[in-house]
């Protein structure tokens, strides 16, 4: 008797913008799918290169499933990503309970994205030489969603919350995040430092006399500070070019 293992075949079907992972040849349309064995539904679909942090429904011969499912020979399989405005609460969705608050880690090839997001008021812990084990501990520990364009990092089992970036540029990076987490609500720009990602304190001028240039002492009243780095923050040049940023960035809501 032969030990050769039998050859089966599922049928997949990916929707949306889960299809910008898939080659060209498989993208909007059902494909056949060689395997051996009965591996997890979350096996198959990232060993088709989609973290499984980027799926929200899976469909097998329409059911919904969740990632410990083992496909069956002849299983057909529909996978879709994170619903924005669908309903689907009676059905079988694979994120935990959302997150209370919108919070973010990110990786060290995302500096500028998380200057940007502290900018509009987002919660974002970034160092430039974090190990995926360290990104992996904060994102657990602090209910923070993970941000990268590493599709391994996403695929590490206890990851519950990420996103993978598909652009390089730092703007349309933001952009996509905001659009993704539906977050064009909840901008709240100049709430947080910069570069420790404190929230802002309002502070007297008076207190801050010595730490400020002359002609600022002059024109302006107003002053936050930072309560761990110290820096101090007033609405100059700088701001008004970072306000008309930040407006820019709104109008691409849509």
């Amino acid at each position: 008797m032969s030990n050769q293992k039998k050859i089966k075949t599922a049928f997949l079907r990916f929707y949306e913008e889960l299809n910008d992972f898939l080659p060209s040849e498989k993208r909007k349309k059902k494909f056949s799918h060689k395997f051996k064995d009965n591996p997890s539904v979350k096996d198959m679909i990232e060993s088709l290169g989609i973290p499984h942090t980027e799926v929200d429904l899976i469909l097998v011969d329409n059911n919904s499933v969740d990632f410990s499912y083992l496909v069956q020979d002849k299983n057909e399989i529909s996978v879709y990503p994170i619903f924005e405005s669908f309903n689907i609460k009676k059905i079988n969705k694979l994120r935990p309970i959302p997150l209370r608050e919108t919070k973010f880690v990110l990786d060290v090839h995302l500096g500028k994205l998380a200057r940007f997001l502290r900018m509009f008021g987002f919660d974002t812990t970034y160092k430039n030489n974090f190990s995926p084990r360290e990104i992996l501990k904060i994102s657990k520990s602090e209910k923070k969603i993970i941000l990268t364009k590493s599709r391994e990092l996403l695929k590490i089992k206890d990851v519950t919350h990420g996103f993978c970036l598909q652009v390089s540029n730092p703007e349309k990076q933001l952009v996509q995040v905001l659009k993704r987490f539906n977050l064009f609500d909840d901008i709240t720009p100049f709430s947080r430092c910069l570069i420790c990602n404190e929230k802002l304190k309002s502070i007297q001028k008076e207190k801050i006399l010595d730490k400020i240039p002359t002609n600022v002492k002059k024109w302006k009243q107003k002053f936050h500070i930072c309560p761990k780095c110290k820096k101090i923050y007033w609405k100059g040049s700088h701001h008004e070019n970072m306000k008309k940023f930040i407006e820019k960035i709104k109008k691409l809501e849509e």
